[in-house]
């Protein structure tokens, strides 16, 4: 449970430092399935970077991150996240999201994000 826990938090230290994509090809596994809230997940590596770097420069305006929460267990792991940013497609978002993280060989596995819309 130790080496979860320093990763995620290694892992949430480079997002707030802007280092998102650098985090994701750290700690995300090539067969990576991610999903938002109950849409259809994205599955593999390659198809969930291209997934961040269309969000990523969609963000016209980004005001701040902050982790609210972080649990850790067995393999898993869940972060409370508060973002504020303009979407060029979605305009503000001002939100709350939890984001379950499932660990394998010290790698995600699965991630699954939950907010409201």
């Amino acid at each position: 449970m130790q080496d979860v826990r320093e990763e995620i938090e290694d892992l949430n230290a480079l997002v707030l430092d802007g280092k998102a994509l650098e985090a994701f090809e750290r700690y995300y596994h090539p067969d990576v399935v991610m999903q938002e809230n109950e849409q259809a997940p994205t599955v593999g590596k390659d198809a969930n970077r291209q997934r961040e770097i269309a969000f990523f420069n969609a963000v016209t305006e980004f005001r701040g991150a902050a982790v609210q929460a972080v649990a850790v267990g067995d393999d898993a792991s869940t972060v409370v996240w508060h973002y504020d940013h303009t979407h060029q497609d979605w305009g503000v978002r001002n939100y709350t999201q939890a984001s379950v993280q499932h660990w394998q060989d010290g790698l995600i596995i699965r991630e699954q994000f939950f907010y409201g819309s």
